[in-house]
């Protein structure tokens, strides 16, 4: 029983390997090209544009529902409304560059673009729902101290700060690359090797007939925006889970709402939320949030339903097409960068360049 399980482990991971690694390279470049103040600048303003503007430029981001707290502040402080802080907050852990990457190898490309517009899709709705509310935390009074943007999720003092990028691209190309393969992996990896486990188990113990009775419907969609909204799962760790659900016989549609809404949010985002932005924009937050993705669930089950796609068929299609020897180099070189003794020994042959001191 265990070596079936640690074999199907084996077989996700290794389609998923060269996929990730595309997906951190990816989130390194974005970390890199894009600067913060272009983001506000972006991002200011209330209403249905700029919330949209928010939900589309916060997707491809590579940030965890923690992670995007300090620049939703930053951005609401700095002048953007309720609705595009909101917005801002749900899209960019909601989906990434990493996500959809891993998404498409490992659940196919239905699932991968129903993921990605869904998230734009919940961001945009909840985002206009809290923007309806007023409170006087709208415009907070300077206290001359930094608030706690965190909410006790960061791993170290550094994940808050936003340090100053260098300024040569080559520079900046190397800290972004840092940034995904230290600070990004760092965050996903016991979650994503979990996740893999979850997926193995469920493939090799869980027959179909057993979730696919109750793996559709209102309950089975209440129980996973229940389960999932207070969770602090990032978005390509959920991946995995989501491939041995489908295969357990749970609906697209009913998977759709754990991928949706377990990313977007965590216990500590609720808090900063809630002290941000108070009690009521609180309330519409979750009801937003849950409504929308069991909505949304909903659709892409009738969806299905109507044009015969069998989403089951095309998982792990993608990793299929790659050589073997890609599969295993990339899942190797991702084991030697996310083992800090290994990446402790790579970081003395590669320096991480630090900024100019002025």
């Amino acid at each position: 029983m265990i070596a079936d399980i640690l074999n199907e482990t084996l077989s996700v991971a290794l389609t998923a390997a060269p996929w990730l690694l595309l997906g951190l390279l990816a989130a390194g470049a974005v970390k890199a090209l894009i600067p913060e103040a272009a983001l506000q600048r972006w991002l200011g303003g209330a209403g249905l544009a700029a919330t949209a503007r928010a939900a589309v430029v916060g997707a491809p981001l590579p940030l965890c529902s923690c992670g995007a707290i300090p620049t939703a502040l930053a951005l609401h402080r700095g002048g953007a409304g309720r609705g595009p802080t909101t917005a801002f907050l749900i899209g960019t852990p909601g989906v990434g560059v990493d996500s959809l990457a891993i998404s498409y190898a490992l659940l196919g490309p239905v699932m991968a673009v129903a993921r990605a517009l869904g998230a734009i899709v919940t961001a945009i709705t909840t985002g206009l729902l809290v923007g309806r509310t007023r409170a006087a935390t709208d415009h907070p009074e300077a206290t001359g101290a930094e608030p706690d943007t965190c909410g006790g999720c960061c791993a170290n003092d550094t994940d808050c700060a936003t340090p100053e990028a260098p300024k040569r691209l080559s520079a900046r190309l190397r800290s972004g690359l840092h940034y995904a393969f230290h600070d990004v992996l760092d965050d996903i990896r016991l979650w994503l090797v979990i996740g893999l486990l979850v997926a193995g188990a469920l493939l090799a113990l869980v027959p179909p007939a057993t979730l696919a009775a109750w793996g559709s419907g209102l309950p089975a969609m209440l129980v996973m925006a229940v389960i999932g909204i207070p969770m602090y799962l990032c978005a390509t760790a959920a991946t995995p889970i989501a491939v041995g659900l489908i295969a357990a016989g749970v609906s697209p549609g009913t998977v759709l709402v754990f991928l949706l809404a377990a990313p977007i949010t965590s216990l500590a985002t609720l808090g900063v939320f809630r002290r941000e932005l108070g009690t009521p924009a609180l309330v519409l937050y979750l009801a937003g949030i849950a409504a929308t993705t069991i909505a949304l669930g909903f659709a892409l089950d009738a969806g299905l339903a109507r044009t015969g796609v069998d989403v089951a068929t095309q998982m792990g299609a993608t990793g299929e097409l790659l050589p073997a020897w890609l599969e295993w180099s990339t899942l190797v070189i991702l084991i030697v960068l996310a083992t800090p003794v290994l990446r402790r020994w790579l970081d003395r042959l590669i320096p991480h360049p630090q900024p100019r001191s002025a």
